[in-house]
């Protein structure tokens, strides 16, 4: 698996340099799709290197990409293992040129994502996940490539720096507020002594939590599995996770026709009382 995972960087890295090549261009070619949300040539070169790749890479395991044609459930219920792939995750920050969008390729198994590749094309970062089959919390081998150097990383621990009335730290996207996120957020507020807010585009809001830079990313608006998938991965690599429901289950994949997530939050120590904090 170290191997699939090597090879899944050096294809995530070939697509962000087509997504660059794009970026230097004063045309996106940008296009709407049919849900009015929208796609420019980068996306698609990178769709096209990242299928390429995996094909040659592992061509037993299927693909599915958001910017591939469309799998019926039927098909796909039937996949124990599959590559799940957002080409271009933060299509909105890259026609705006601020940098925070990524390449994103996972291999989810049994439902689980087990490895994850998150890559920033411009900032050339790449965060990795890799974890066993069923992945149930144990970190197995979590990094980040930076400035030519690979680190482990992992989660930060809450209980310390909380009866310490030291600064918790949650993320938030940059475009989706909610009256739901501003509920929780106020529900935080009254919790905790400190807490700070990071805004941020794309995945990279998740692999804040994996590196130990935030603890908790409450997502209460729409996202598609590809936009989580890898990321996840590299959270749960970690040793964080992310759950869904009242009852904090772990997220999962591919268990129904369509593909929109639920609402979640991305914990980053698992140990600490989150449910209490905001259910």
């Amino acid at each position: 698996m170290q191997d699939v995972l090597e090879g899944v960087i050096t294809i995530a890295r070939e697509a962000g340099a087509a997504i660059m090549d794009v970026y230097s261009r004063d045309d996106f070619g940008i296009e709407s799709k049919s849900d009015d949300s929208p796609l420019t040539a980068a996306d698609l070169a990178a769709n096209a290197v990242i299928l390429a790749g995996l094909k040659r890479l592992a061509p037993d395991i299927p693909v599915l990409s958001e910017e591939s044609d469309e799998v019926p459930f039927s098909e796909r219920e039937q996949w124990l293992r599959y590559f799940l792939v957002d080409p271009l995750d933060g299509t909105k920050e890259f026609i705006n040129r601020n940098g925070e969008f990524t390449v994103n390729i996972a291999l989810i198994d049994h439902g689980v994502p087990v490895l994850g590749v998150v890559y920033v094309p411009v900032l050339d970062v790449l965060y990795a996940g890799l974890s066993g089959p069923k992945a149930g919390g144990g970190a197995s081998l979590a990094f980040v490539e930076r400035d030519d150097q690979r680190q482990n990383i992992a989660v930060r621990k809450m209980a310390p720096r909380i009866t310490a009335a030291e600064s918790v730290v949650v993320v938030a996207s940059r475009r989706h507020s909610s009256p739901a996120m501003e509920h929780c957020m106020a529900t935080l507020t009254s919790r905790f002594p400190t807490l700070e807010t990071l805004n941020m585009g794309s995945s990279l809001k998740l692999c804040l939590i994996a590196e130990g830079q935030a603890d908790l990313y409450p997502r209460l608006a729409p996202t598609s599995e590809w936009d989580t998938a890898a990321a996840h991965a590299v959270v749960i690599a970690a040793g964080g996770e992310v759950v869904v429901d009242d009852e904090f289950v772990p997220l999962r994949y591919n268990t129904k026709a369509g593909l929109l997530n639920p609402y979640f939050y991305v914990l980053g120590d698992v140990a600490f009382d989150w449910r209490a904090c905001l259910i």
